[in-house]
């Protein structure tokens, strides 16, 4: 069983997030994260991101014929998005599909809370699930944006529905604060970094894109 917050100085529970992330320090429920580092989840907890961005990836595993006409059993990483700052997430993964997080910032900080902590924090847990309902719609949108037929469509809708959500204003328009690389797009919409690579460029060239600080992309405003 996990200890149950109690707040006894205040003499009733603690209601806003900065007091749960003071109370999470307080008793040994955060961790500082390296860029690349992967998350030890577990099931049963809620992480919640103080600092930084966590990239979520999947791993499917699948069974395949090799050249011997035997099976073998093979996996793939995609990449399936961010999960910002005051945002929540929780890892559960089926036998076929894993799925794995990892600190996509240097320095990034997590807290974590049993589920059962919720009952005491009401409107934190009201929160977590309005989180977890706007994630939900997320999704269907990155469902009908992998319907696309074509490359370029699927790319474009990806790069909007990131910077729609994660954008930061700039001079030129909005551009994602965390970095991507062309694999990690490529693995998102169903292609290969080649073709990634020479979308973008022909993006760049027709100004659909930019470049901010000559590693993050942006969108232009008209876009917006």
């Amino acid at each position: 069983m996990s200890p149950s917050i109690q707040f006894p100085e205040l003499n009733q529970p603690l209601l806003k997030k900065s007091d749960v992330f003071a109370w999470a320090k307080s008793h040994y429920r955060d961790r500082t994260f390296s860029k690349d580092e992967q998350i030890p989840t577990r099931s049963g907890l809620i992480y919640l991101v103080e600092q930084g961005a966590i990239r979520i990836v999947g791993q499917s595993q699948m069974n395949v014929l090799n050249t011997k006409a035997t099976e073998e059993i093979t996996s793939e990483e995609v990449f399936l998005g961010f999960i910002g700052e005051g945002q929540p997430f929780e890892i559960v993964s089926q036998p076929q599909f894993k799925l794995q997080a990892y600190s996509h910032l240097d320095e990034t900080v997590l807290i974590w809370i049993y589920w059962q902590d919720l009952e005491l924090l009401p409107n934190l847990r009201q929160e977590i699930f309005e989180s977890f309902r706007y994630q939900h719609q997320r999704k269907l949108f990155w469902l009908s944006i992998l319907g696309q037929k074509r490359s370029v469509d699927r790319l474009m809708g990806f790069l909007n529905l990131l910077v729609e959500e994660y954008g930061k204003p700039c001079e030129q328009g909005y551009y994602l604060p965390y970095p991507l690389t062309h694999s990690q797009m490529a693995s998102a919409i169903g292609t290969t970094r080649v073709t990634v690579t020479r979308l973008m460029g022909k993006l760049r060239q027709q100004g659909l894109i930019f470049l901010y600080d000559e590693h993050l992309i942006g969108l232009p405003k008209l876009l917006q």
